[in-house]
């Protein structure tokens, strides 16, 4: 299971030269169906090269802005413990037939050769189900073009991405994308805001909602928060009570969870084994991660929360089950959506007890910049007075380590899963959990 470079990493590697070579002599565009063209070109050429290896496979497809790795996960363990094989693509783990493995690839977005290579892989290890995070930009640019889509879910629509898709209203159009073929299932969230968008998608044979919204078949009706899990009764159809337990917290993660319970009802997994399969998923890297420091009386929270709405549901569980502070040490990504970035800075001074503002991964971008931008969310929603502004990464954990008292929280977020970090177009190796636990020990 290499997913590495190949032939498809090579043609990937031409469109840069291509569209460069005539960028200046033609207009945007033609440069734009320049480039669509070319994608759809290049999967075609990837998929067979491979031999069109998702023909065959019955693939579960999961978008939306937030919860894709956590909800793809709960499925893939769901169908675990209804004895299916399963091969999982997810921002944060690769699974195929039980061998699991780090996503390393630092990417949302596989490259279309990493992409087609798992499918052939999955094949070949004759898998039940395929389950798939897949992103508003793998959608626009064709990577899924004649993949056969089993179900679809979508968990939410919440501002990302705008650098790419410039409005909400073209981000929402990428993501319908993978409803408009009618799969055979679909899942919803009624308590989506979009929920009405994407409602007005058909499936092929069953379209199931979920939430805590009356109107939804999988109707949450009790929830439970706990520092370390999570307890929530959803009846579906009126008539079928689920008891959930989970050992990951918040009440995002309940929403996630009834998401993957809901698909797997309608693929006929039974009430008890939906049950256990929820509760085997013990973790997923970098979300809501526990890192352990000993005896130190606080607790440390790694997560990969990026978006205005990750970092506010995420302080929100936070302060739900923490006795003292929540410390919160974060930044924000570079060429990626300039305009959450102040959203994010005024959250954090709602909801944040103290503020460590630092660099996450800057890109090709001024690191001050994008610090700047945050601080004055911050100052605009007037949390100046627990704001720590500290550059270095490592400097700024270690600070938020060093306020730290008995019963506090410290939240890490942007970075999660990730085993390095692009800074001035360099990778720099780099994981949150792993440098607290050397500053810790």
């Amino acid at each position: 299971m290499a997913l590495g470079p190949t032939f498809g990493g090579k043609i990937d590697g031409m469109k840069d030269k291509l569209v460069h070579g005539v960028r200046k002599a033609l207009p945007a565009r033609s440069v734009t169906k320049l480039e669509e063209g070319y994608r759809k070109a290049r999967v075609r050429a990837v998929n067979a090269r491979y031999g069109y290896p998702a023909r065959g496979l019955k693939v579960i497809a999961v978008t939306g802005t937030n919860g894709k790795t956590t909800t793809i996960n709960y499925i893939n363990s769901i169908l675990k413990a209804a004895d299916y094989k399963t091969a999982m693509f997810s921002t944060a783990l690769i699974e195929i037939a039980g061998q699991e493995r780090a996503n390393d690839l630092n990417r949302t977005v596989p490259l279309t050769n990493q992409l087609y290579e798992f499918f052939a892989e999955a094949k070949k290890a004759k898998v039940d189900y395929v389950v798939l995070e897949i992103t508003s930009h793998a959608l626009q640019q064709h990577k899924l073009d004649g993949v056969p889509i089993e179900a679809a879910i979508m968990t939410n629509l919440t501002q990302d991405h705008l650098d790419y898709h410039k409005t909400m209203e073209n981000y929402a159009a990428a993501k319908a994308i993978l409803f408009r073929n009618s799969p055979r299932y679909i899942v919803l969230n009624h308590d989506d805001k979009w929920f009405d968008y994407y409602d007005k998608f058909e499936a092929g044979e069953q379209k199931m909602t979920y939430g805590e919204n009356e109107a939804a078949e999988a109707h949450i009706t009790r929830t439970k928060l706990y520092k370390k899990g999570s307890e929530a009764d959803v009846v579906f159809d009126h008539q079928t009570k689920l008891e959930l337990a989970t050992h990951l917290p918040g009440k995002f993660n309940i929403s996630n969870m009834t998401a993957a319970a809901t698909i797997a009802y309608l693929l006929g997994v039974s009430v008890d084994k939906i049950v256990e399969g929820v509760a085997d998923l013990e973790a997923v890297p970098g979300r809501f991660e526990h890192v352990d420091v000993g005896d130190k009386g606080y607790e440390v929270v790694v997560d990969y929360a990026h978006t205005p709405d990750a970092i506010e549901k995420l302080l929100e569980a936070a302060r739900s089950v923490t006795k003292n502070r929540v410390i919160l040490v974060f930044g924000a990504t570079g060429d990626r959506d300039k305009g959450k970035r102040p959203i994010m800075g005024e959250i954090a001074a709602r909801l944040a007890d103290r503020i460590v503002v630092t660099d996450e991964e800057s890109y090709n971008e001024e690191p001050s910049g994008i610090r700047a931008a945050v601080i004055q969310g911050v100052e605009s929603a007037g949390g100046s007075g627990k704001l720590t502004e500290i550059p270095d990464r490592r400097e700024a954990i270690e600070k938020a380590l060093s306020i730290a008292t008995k019963g506090d929280m410290i939240l890490i977020t942007g970075m999660g899963h990730e085993q390095y970090r692009i800074i001035n177009g360099k990778q720099i190796p780099w994981n949150d959990a792993a440098v607290v636990k050397e500053l810790t020990s």
